[in-house]
């Protein structure tokens, strides 16, 4: 019997996994928007500028998780990995709470930096788990249920956050949300098991002229990261999801001024604005997934070419946003909605086809090479560079300088599709194996 007819990918205790992972994945990234939300008390208790208020809720967050984001993945792929989800994601929400009890910015600032180990270990060793419980043509679907969890723990925060800080404050709402995860993650350990590592195989594993690293005594993820980067495949999936998340990365940080500043919405409006757009991202990753398992069983290629149509969409639809005159409300919701719809499309079939061309001993790593970009470049530079445009943009254009500084920051996802293009070249063949025994376990 092949290994993608397993019953056990089928099994309730499978979906009950993903969805703890989901939901921690949810809780993680709640306390990691949070402070957006929490900002202006934050800012009022401590006397803190806007530059001091940047740093204190993200710039620490961005360099602790690229410290820590290889380590990490590279524990995940040598030892048990529930137990590590459980440890990190329980000690993310215990220095969240810890924060509640900050008496000043750079104590606060501490916490927030050490929260990033929650998504540091946590998420690459659940893409890795994922990978272990679903067998190759429905682990998109699977893996866009997991990064769906991001999607809907900002809308918490939007929602259920904001509710918390009117009514108890920044310090209650911080302690919540802490000590949710940590309930959580004592669930998750007890209640779940450590799935069997390549249990489906390494399906398009490492290519014959890709010669295998040699062990590193010190247990130091180097020779992983060479080994994954070596990788034609895998190097194209990680230069396309650089460009993808510097370009929706630095959309999203600034699209909520560009409302209030190119539209006139008050701050409310732009809210609901964002919240739309964030409901729109979620449907269209899960959209994305489900419809990339059912593509790829006809032609393997599907795996990048969903991306591809994806951002092929959304990058127009981006840009007509971004063209609409100042007070057309109705159009520019619906354009952004859209944009916010296919721009997701690209995120969960990524992650499944990493977990395809990387051996099993690998994904975790691989995983971390992908986030630590979005931890970095796209929280970090993105939004920056995104702020260093408008600046020199300033008084040169008519109108909002945010306009042609994000549509330029958009284009760089044609460098996604390009990328994504040449990973598709080399997709079909590399998997070429997977579609006999997907047809089996159909038959």
């Amino acid at each position: 019997m092949p290994a993608t007819n397993d019953p056990i990918a089928r099994a309730p205790r499978a979906r009950a996994t993903l969805l703890m992972l989901t939901a921690l994945s949810a809780l993680a990234f709640m306390d990691r928007q949070i402070l957006a939300v929490l900002l202006v008390p934050v800012k009022a208790e401590f006397g803190l500028s806007d530059l001091q208020a940047g740093l204190v809720t993200g710039l620490g967050f961005a360099l602790t998780f690229g410290l820590i984001g290889l380590p990490l993945g590279r524990v995940a792929d040598r030892h048990e990995r529930r137990r590590l989800v459980a440890w990190c994601r329980g000690a993310g929400g215990a220095l969240a709470a810890l924060g509640a009890a900050a008496g000043s910015a750079w104590m606060l600032a501490l916490t927030r930096a050490g929260a990033a180990v929650s998504d540091g270990g946590g998420a690459p060793a659940s893409l890795s788990m994922i990978a272990d419980l679903y067998p190759p043509h429905e682990r998109s679907r699977a893996m866009s249920v997991f990064t769906a969890g991001a999607t809907f723990g900002s809308l918490l925060a939007l929602l259920g956050g904001a509710w918390l800080a009117q009514h108890f404050g920044w310090r209650v709402t911080l302690a919540t949300i802490g000590l949710a995860s940590m309930a959580a993650a004592l669930a998750l350990r007890f209640s779940v098991r450590e799935p069997q590592r390549g249990r489906f195989g390494a399906a398009a594993a490492v290519p014959p002229q890709v010669p295998a690293p040699a062990p590193d005594a010190a247990g130091e993820p180097r020779g992983a990261v060479r080994a994954v980067w070596a990788d034609g495949v895998a190097r194209w999936l990680i230069v396309a999801a650089t460009f993808a998340l510097l370009a929706g990365y630095s959309f999203g940080v600034w699209n909520f001024a560009y409302l209030m500043r190119g539209h006139g919405l008050s701050a409310t409006g732009a809210g609901a604005v964002t919240g739309l757009s964030a409901l729109g991202s979620l449907v269209g990753g899960i959209v994305a997934g489900t419809f990339t398992d059912r593509l790829v069983r006809r032609d393997p290629r599907w795996q990048m070419g969903v991306p591809i149509v994806g951002v092929g969409i959304a990058l127009p639809a981006g840009l007509a946003y971004l063209a609409i005159a100042p007070g057309a409300v109705a159009p520019a919701v619906v354009l952004v909605t859209v944009f916010s719809f296919f721009i997701a499309f690209w995120i969960a079939p990524t992650y499944a086809a990493l977990s395809l061309v990387v051996p099993p001993e690998r994904r975790a790593v691989a995983s971390a090479m992908v986030m630590i970009v979005g931890a970095v470049g796209g929280s970090g530079i993105g939004p920056v560079l995104t702020g260093a445009l408008s600046d020199a943009f300033s008084g040169r254009v008519d109108g909002d300088p945010l306009r042609p500084a994000l549509a330029l920051m958009l284009a760089l996802l044609l460098g996604a599709a390009a990328a994504l293009a040449a990973a598709m070249r080399a997709y079909a063949t590399r998997l070429a194996p997977v579609r006999p025994a997907a047809a089996e376990s159909h038959a």
